[in-house]
């Protein structure tokens, strides 16, 4: 399984307008190669940088997305709440809220992850389930996995 963007290259510069100090749009996604057997896919958006890369604390979560329709292939750019594939649900980020949340690194340059996760089941309603709950939900169902790298500094 692969996943790009057509915003930023794997391990580059994310722009601006993906970030708190843009628009804070979502960067548009897409992914191929998801295995025949895949029932859902699972996007985790995260930066284990935080809050400085030079002694990080934590691991900050910008974004969970669940039960994605494997079939979907693509999720568009600044994209709402209303227009994410029929059936995803959406989990809580760092912030306490649903969505996505762009960069916004107080020091430093930051690694952010996109990983996407193929899993043989879905997940169903996990309430307002953070990264840990989708996590562990996950676990025994993954497939295959993929991951696109961004980074960004202010």
């Amino acid at each position: 399984m692969k996943i790009g963007s057509s915003a930023f290259n794997h391990h580059g510069e994310i722009p601006r307008v993906h970030t708190c100090d843009g628009k804070d749009a979502s960067p548009p996604l897409a992914w191929t190669e998801v295995p025949p057997n895949a029932r859902s896919l699972v996007l985790i958006v995260d930066d284990p940088d935080a809050p400085d890369p030079k002694a990080p604390k934590m691991t900050w979560v910008h974004w969970v997305l669940y039960d994605l329709p494997p079939g979907t292939g693509i999720l568009p750019g600044a994209v709402a709440p209303a227009d994410l594939p029929k059936g995803t649900r959406q989990g809580i980020n760092d912030w306490k809220r649903t969505g996505y949340g762009g960069p916004c690194p107080p020091i430093g340059r930051h690694r952010y992850f996109f990983k996407l996760y193929a899993l043989d089941t879905l997940l169903g309603g996990l309430g307002r389930a953070d990264k840990a709950a989708v996590e562990k939900a996950m676990r025994g169902h993954v497939v295959a996995h993929a991951e696109l790298v961004g980074t960004y500094e202010r």
